[in-house]
């Protein structure tokens, strides 16, 4: 968990699965808009359905598209903010995230940069940028892959406006990572340490690269991730904060 993560114009229309190395892509997250003018038709097709006006992902974001920094109710990233998750399951402990106050520049784009350590001590670091509609995008992962990097591309990490069955890709580098996401409920309740939350958004997300791991993702507005669960058993995620600190 935290896809975080692990950053165009136009709107878009967490149980958190947790997963251990590259199957922790989160949600967190990054395109850009048909109507803009760096999109082009090297991107492949966002299934199952799309989000209106976007290009998912897309290979060349254009700047001018973005603005600085994240506060898309769904998946907020307020500099130097950091909260912790209670991992269970075979990966026990604490899971901490923390957002950076200093921006990375990738595909030419001010991304945020999203520090997720987990309960070995090991560290993954996604980037996200917001475009001027309130998506946000994910623009990559230290080490893996960067968008505008040997052919990968920024994805969405959370639109503006999720709607039940929007679908897009959330990372694309071919043979390196394919993340797909969909939008499968507008209204879970969960209960969590940090309390219980109602009207959640949950999105599923996949890899066909890694057919049998996935995850449930399940977003409160105004706090984002508050719960993860693996398709590959009982690992979760658990929220032990009740909003960004």
């Amino acid at each position: 968990m935290g896809c975080p993560c692990d950053a165009s114009s136009a709107g878009v229309r967490h149980h958190v699965r947790v997963l251990r190395g590259r199957a922790w892509y989160v949600v967190l997250a990054l395109v850009a808009v048909l109507s803009a003018g760096g999109c082009g038709d090297a991107s492949p097709e966002s299934p199952p359905s799309g989000v209106d006006e976007l290009v998912v992902p897309t290979p060349s974001p254009d700047p001018a598209d973005f603005v600085t920094g994240v506060d898309n109710p769904w998946l907020p990233l307020a500099p130097g903010a950091t909260w912790t998750y209670q991992a269970t399951g075979a990966t026990q402990g604490i899971v901490t995230v923390t957002v950076g106050e200093e921006t990375e520049t990738v595909a030419g784009v001010a991304t945020t940069a999203v520090t997720r350590s987990d309960p070995t001590g090991a560290e993954v670091v996604d980037y996200y940028a917001q475009d001027r509609r309130g998506n946000v995008w994910w623009f990559g992962r230290d080490g893996e892959w960067r968008a505008g990097e040997d052919g990968a591309q920024a994805g969405l990490a959370m639109p503006a406006d999720p709607r039940l069955g929007d679908g897009w890709r959330a990372a694309y580098a071919e043979g390196v990572v394919d993340v797909r996401a969909e939008v499968v409920t507008l209204d879970q309740v969960v209960s969590v340490p940090a309390g219980r939350f109602s009207d959640l958004v949950g999105i599923d997300t996949s890899n066909p690269l890694t057919p049998r791991v996935g995850t449930r993702s399940f977003y409160a507005r105004g706090t984002g991730l508050v719960e993860e669960v693996s398709t590959e058993g009982p690992t979760s995620l658990l929220r032990l904060e009740s909003g960004p600190s």
